[in-house]
């Protein structure tokens, strides 16, 4: 109310300022009388804004993790197609070459597919093909491969005589990478298949992945190693006679577990003997 007295008596004062300077203002007393009030107490109430009921904003959707990368499905068709056509060793070799469905062949310099004897009484499946290996063809012809061979020779066993060996992949990865789940899957066909046909007496495997891509496991080496165990697939019978041993590559910088993988070899050597293999004279 105060106010609004106030807000006349100026608005009063500033018409008899205009009237003394002359301004024609005849009308203005009678317009300024008669209009109506615009403060607060005429105007009509504001309302206040409606009340909106509390509510909570439901959490954003958690981001979906992506999916591994996996082949086509028409890829793992083609590797098993191509895979179960070839008869021998020389028929796998000429299907892996020939299969497109792993994009590591797009980056290698060659496919490394087997070396040694391909009747072997002993197969061994590495991991992934190193860069001597992916320069040569050939697999664990390496450092690691050197390794291997004075290994393996200090129980009787050789390329030349009664061993094959091969890997779980067949391109090397771009600098030495660990393979995705999808490559592995794509070379895998060709891996069951190579047991098929070769049925060894024994079945060496070196490294985790080799270890987990043959059994179906997802275990260390450490819990797999010096134990009797088998790999067995639908249509092998009987089932094939399996080992896990610790990679050479792995060896090569950690001596200090040369001695587990002296353990392995004659855990190697004492199996071979019980199952009959003969094997050379001990370098």
């Amino acid at each position: 109310m105060q106010n609004s007295a106030a807000s006349q008596d100026a608005a009063r004062a500033l018409l008899a300022f205009w009237r003394a300077a002359g301004v024609d203002m005849d009308d203005a007393e009678a317009i300024f009388s008669a209009r109506p009030a615009t403060t607060a107490e005429t105007r009509p109430p504001q309302q206040a804004p409606a009340r909106v009921p509390f509510q909570i904003d439901p959490p954003a959707p958690k981001a979906k993790p992506k999916a591994k990368l996996q082949p086509a499905d028409d890829a793992v068709n083609t590797a098993r197609a191509l895979a179960a056509a070839a008869r021998n060793i020389a028929e796998l070799r000429a299907a892996v070459g020939k299969f497109e469905g792993c994009a590591l062949k797009a980056t290698a310099r060659n496919t490394v597919f087997t070396d040694g004897v391909e009747r072997a009484p002993v197969l061994i499946l590495g991991e992934t093909p190193d860069r001597e290996d992916d320069e040569q063809g050939r697999p664990l012809v390496g450092p690691a491969g050197q390794l291997l061979d004075r290994m393996l020779g200090a129980i009787g066993l050789d390329r030349k005589s009664n061993i094959l060996i091969s890997n779980v992949i067949y391109w090397r990865p771009p600098g030495n990478r660990d393979p995705t789940p999808g490559e592995t899957i794509a070379c895998q066909p060709f891996v069951e298949r190579l047991v098929e046909i070769t049925q060894p007496k024994l079945l060496i495997l070196m490294g985790k992945l080799a270890a987990n891509t043959a059994l179906g496991r997802d275990e260390t080496v450490t819990k797999l190693r010096g134990r009797k165990l088998s790999y067995s697939r639908e249509g092998l019978k009987p089932p094939v006679n399996a080992m896990v041993m610790l990679h050479p590559a792995y060896l090569l910088g950690r001596p200090q577990h040369k001695r587990q993988a002296w353990t392995d070899l004659l855990f190697a050597e004492a199996w071979l003997q019980e199952l009959g293999v003969e094997r050379a004279a001990h370098l």
